[in-house]
């Protein structure tokens, strides 16, 4: 098995620098774009994405939308998606996997939590 794909989807390019440095440093491949629309066409042209890492919180279409909609794309239906949020409140972690997202992550993001997520270690969280 190669390296694992992972499509970050952040509105903040801050975020996503931060983020692809982390992960190329655990020799992840790293494409990103900045909004979910974009993110929809990426994934329906490339089946080769293994993770989606998106931002909840994003102007046009944000997270709770655009989850569906991936999980809707038929190559994509087995891609590990994960939901990316500022807003650590009560009740966002249910709603985040109520939109279909199969792991949760709150902002800043905690590196050895995310990196056990990218490794499918889900039940340990």
């Amino acid at each position: 098995m190669g390296k694992k794909r992972v499509l970050i989807i952040d509105d903040d390019s801050r975020n996503i620098f931060a983020m692809v440095n982390t992960l190329k440093a655990k020799s992840y491949d790293c494409i990103s774009c900045l909004s979910a629309e974009e993110a929809l066409r990426i994934l329906k042209e490339d089946s080769s994405i293994d993770v989606v890492l998106i931002d909840m919180m994003m102007p046009e279409m944000d997270g709770y939308e655009a989850i569906p909609l991936i999980k809707a794309i038929p190559s994509q239906k087995s891609t590990l998606v994960v939901a990316v949020t500022a807003q650590a409140m009560a009740g966002d972690k249910e709603k985040c996997l109520q939109a279909g997202a199969d792991a949760y992550i709150s902002k800043p993001v905690d590196v050895d939590k995310l990196l056990q997520i990218l490794g499918g270690n889900l039940n340990e969280l």
